[in-house]
Formats: C-alpha cells, structure tokens, sequence
C-alpha cells in the first residue's frame, strides 16, 4: 500500500472507532481513575520461582508510576505451569515441550480479605526445543520461557483489573 493510501485509511479507521464507542482503558477521566487505582494494588506472595517471576512482572506492569504510596487493594494469584512434550522421537525422547501457565487471581479491599471486588483467569502458552546444550544454555532458556509467560499472564491480569477499575470507578 502506497504512503498516500496509508493515511486515509488510518483516518478512516480512527474515525470508525470513535463513532463505535471505543475509548483506550487508560484514556479519558475514567482510565486516569483505573490507573491511580492500578497503583493501589498490593500484589501477595506467589509461591516458587515462576511465581516469584510473575510478581515481579505483576508489580512492574500495575504500579508504573513506582511503588504504591497507598495499598487499598490485594490482588491474591494462583499460578501454575504444565509442560508437555510435543516433539517426540522414535526413542521417546522430547525435542520439543510445550508450556501452558494458568493463574487464577482475585482482587479484594486490603480491609476486607473475605469481599471479592472481582477475580478472573489468565492463560499463555510458549513452548521450547530441547537441544544438546550445556546446563547454563538451558537454564537460561527456561528462565526465557519463564519471564515470556509471566509477562503474558501480567498484561492480562492488569488488562482484566484496568477494565474492571474503569466500569467501577468508585470502588
């Protein structure tokens, strides 16, 4: 597509979206609202070293504005990471793995642990060729698999708890 086609149609698309409604999660009063919300977030403990990876990317990804100033809100998550091999040979050895990382979470009032304001799933996928390589080699590449899920599963519990926070801005 020529750069003289490029831009009308880059309008055109822009246009299309404002008259349906869509407004970016942080954009406007209300995604200003979510965002100061996000930075209230107390993100608990998640047991093992995937789960320690999760927090970290969790953290990162809900107070981007640094550290919270105020916690009013604790986000509780299950993590888990099952692998499968998919590339198998004649001698049942694994070529290649297959990783799928579940997290359940729930966001409850830091007062308040027993009242749920909303809670959802995420799930990612990756996967892994499995090569002769020395013990470094591969444990830097599944600590890779592990930052690329937990990254994933971040952004989509943030997405989730942003679109909640911008539904329920008085929560």
């Amino acid at each position: 597509m020529s750069s003289n086609l490029l831009k009308p149609v880059s309008c055109a698309a822009l246009l299309a979206l404002s008259a349906c409604g869509f407004s970016p999660v942080y954009g406007g009063q209300d995604g200003a609202i979510a965002s100061t919300q996000l930075d209230e977030i107390d993100v608990r403990n998640i047991p093992e070293r995937p789960g320690q990876i999760l927090r970290d990317s969790l953290e990162t990804q809900l107070h981007a504005a640094g550290a919270p100033t105020a916690e009013l809100y604790s986000l509780n998550v299950t993590y888990n990471i099952a692998s499968a091999g998919i590339g198998v040979l004649e001698d049942t050895s694994t070529t290649r793995n297959r990783f799928t990382a579940t997290a359940s979470w729930t966001l409850t009032p830091i007062g308040d642990p027993s009242k749920t304001l909303t809670s959802g799933m995420a799930t990612a996928m990756n996967a892994e060729n499995i090569i002769d390589q020395q013990y470094f080699a591969l444990t830097l590449q599944g600590d890779t698999v592990n930052r690329q899920l937990a990254d994933e599963v971040a952004a989509q519990i943030t997405a989730q708890i942003a679109a909640w926070f911008r539904a329920h801005p008085n929560a």
